[in-house]
């Protein structure tokens, strides 16, 4: 049996057969009931400080982080394990996930459902040169950087040290996409935005039943690939029984799914649009730049809408508050399963990480969102462009696996037990 060369936090050793027969670590209560703390301090801020819709944002990405890890739900893994060996067990459970999720969206969408009376709008955007060029560059940079969007951020609090570089210059990434941004859109071609549900006459009756059957047939696929090429299975994970494992140990991946659906479908309805990652990084490293000298109010990515943003408090940015959520969601979590450490970080996984950061920070701007809002959004949204996404961000890990090794890092193989 080979082995891989780098071992994550996530990784499982093949020669464990089942989840049942790895053990559960104590749990690391004070790290729990600090991390509690923390997200409770910053839900009684919020509600004293800022809109009611923020402190309730908090506490979906509070859940929203903690499902991510105890599920170890992955997007980058997702397609990395089916690019390399054919395993779609984790892209079925995005099939469930979009399901669910476009069943949600639907009549929010189509009434116009709000927790508070405001306009309700999905992630539809244009499709065009940005989108290829974005998306295909997030692929590359999340199999470097070791982890998506939402993987950085749970990995980070998950206490995974080199996911601290990736997001640090994902930041970066974000914040030069933000000011090339309007030379994408303006100069390149583009079709503009198309909805399955608005562009095409079906409404959103017909969109929906059109995406599941859509779902069905990848689902369906992956399941015919992985036969065909007899792919090793995933990796089990340590678990607890009954009630307990709502707190320690994995989650199955079909149960995280229906969650992370029902959770962005609350996310719309309390903020008006969906989950979303990447334009809190753009914010945060704006923010630091105009610190830093540059004239960042003048960049055409500020203007219009964007502007109150970058003049406000980045707690009234109701993205930035829900990644903040999502990280102490996954201390939380990582600290029942008794899992919370820093890790080796080497030369290799070192520059993967700033590489791979800055990719998916770029290419997240210039693509209109990344596995989050681009993928799992675009698509619960009824946007041909998270479709687009999603096939482009797979060519990128096609390339990627190619590189990988270049950095020390470990690409799962046909031969292995588990992947």
């Amino acid at each position: 049996m080979k082995t891989s060369q780098t071992v994550h936090v996530t990784d499982i050793p093949s020669s464990r057969p089942s989840a049942s027969s790895l053990q559960l670590a104590a749990p690391q209560k004070g790290l729990v009931a600090g991390g509690s703390l923390v997200g409770l301090a910053l839900v009684v801020y919020l509600f004293a400080t800022q809109q009611l819709s923020q402190p309730i944002l908090m506490i979906l990405g509070f859940l929203l982080g903690f499902t991510l890890f105890h599920a170890r739900f992955g997007f980058t893994s997702a397609f990395r394990r089916m690019t390399s060996v054919g395993n779609g067990q984790a892209l079925r459970a995005h099939m469930l996930m979009l399901a669910i999720a476009v069943s949600l969206f639907a009549p929010i969408l189509a009434y116009g459902i709000s927790f508070f009376g405001g306009p309700v709008a999905g992630y539809v955007a244009p499709v065009g040169v940005s989108l290829l060029v974005g998306s295909f560059m997030f692929g590359i940079g999340m199999q470097l950087g070791g982890g998506c969007a939402s993987g950085t951020l749970y990995a980070v609090g998950g206490g995974r040290s080199v996911m601290f570089i990736t997001l640090i210059f994902f930041i970066i990434g974000a914040t030069i996409g933000a000011y090339h941004l309007p030379f994408w859109t303006e100069e390149m071609p583009s079709m503009g935005a198309y909805s399955l549900a608005t562009s095409t006459g079906l409404g959103y009756g017909g969109a929906w039943a059109v995406s599941l059957v859509l779902f069905a047939l990848i689902a369906w696929i992956t399941w015919v690939i992985e036969k065909k090429k007899h792919a090793p299975k995933m990796a089990p994970l340590p678990t607890a029984q009954g009630w307990v494992r709502i707190f320690r140990g994995a989650w199955p991946l079909f149960a995280a799914a229906i969650v992370l659906a029902v959770l962005n479908a609350l996310t719309l309805m309390t903020r008006g649009e969906p989950w979303g990652v990447t334009s809190a990084f753009a914010l945060w490293g704006s923010k630091i730049a105009s610190l830093g000298g540059f004239d960042v109010a003048n960049w055409g990515y500020w203007q219009g809408d964007n502007a109150a943003a970058l003049q406000s408090s980045i707690f009234a940015d109701s993205t930035t508050v829900l990644n903040f959520g999502i990280m102490i969601g996954a201390f939380v979590a990582s600290a029942a399963g008794g899992l919370f450490k820093f890790t080796q970080i080497t030369f290799g996984n070192f520059l993967a990480s700033v590489i791979g950061g800055l990719l998916m920070g770029y290419g997240a701007r210039l693509a209109f969102g990344c596995n989050i809002g681009a993928y799992f959004g675009g698509i619960a949204s009824f946007s041909l462009h998270g479709y687009i996404w999603g096939v482009l961000a797979m060519a990128g890990t096609f390339l990627a696996l190619y590189l990988r090794p270049i950095f020390g890092l470990s690409v799962p193989k046909i031969t292995d037990s588990f992947c």
